[in-house]
This record gives C-alpha cells, sequence and structure tokens, in this order.
C-alpha cells in the first residue's frame, strides 16, 4: 500500500488503529523553483517559491507508530 495522497480541503487524515486526527510523521519530496534574492552581504532570502512537484513518501501515526492504517476520511465542519 502506498502512502496517502495530502488531505484536500475538506478532508483530513486518520489512524484507522488507534484513531488519532491530529499527529502524523509526514515525509514528502518537493521540487521547486524559487526566486532569490541575495543582498550584498551575501545574505539569501526566498521571495518567490513555485511547486512543480510534491509528493508524500509516508505518512506514520504519531501515536502508535503505524503506517499502514492511515486513511483519509471527511473533515468534520465546526459549529
Amino acid at each position: 500500500m502506498g502512502a496517502p495522497d495530502l488531505p484536500g480541503a475538506d478532508e483530513r487524515w486518520r489512524c484507522g488503529g488507534c484513531g488519532n486526527l491530529t499527529r502524523f510523521d509526514v515525509a514528502r519530496s518537493r521540487r521547486t523553483v524559487e526566486f532569490w534574492h541575495v543582498d550584498l552581504s551575501g545574505a539569501v532570502s526566498v521571495e518567490d517559491t513555485e511547486v512543480r512537484e510534491e509528493r508524500v513518501e509516508s505518512v506514520t501515526c504519531r501515536w502508535c507508530g503505524r503506517d499502514d492504517a492511515i486513511e483519509t476520511v471527511p473533515r468534520a465542519e465546526a459549529g
């Protein structure tokens, strides 16, 4: 089983093993293009970042350590 996708705006992750909804260790890879501003002293600040590709490599529950029980579920509405 592969890693789950990043949750959308109306989704969240849930650990099916322990019920955790809030704490996950997420390893991901990103390919970006950045605009760097280098001042005269050599200090760098990134002024703009364009994410060209993003991939979740693994998601592990921080509470129980399982990486095989992470599921994407609907996000509950506040109220």
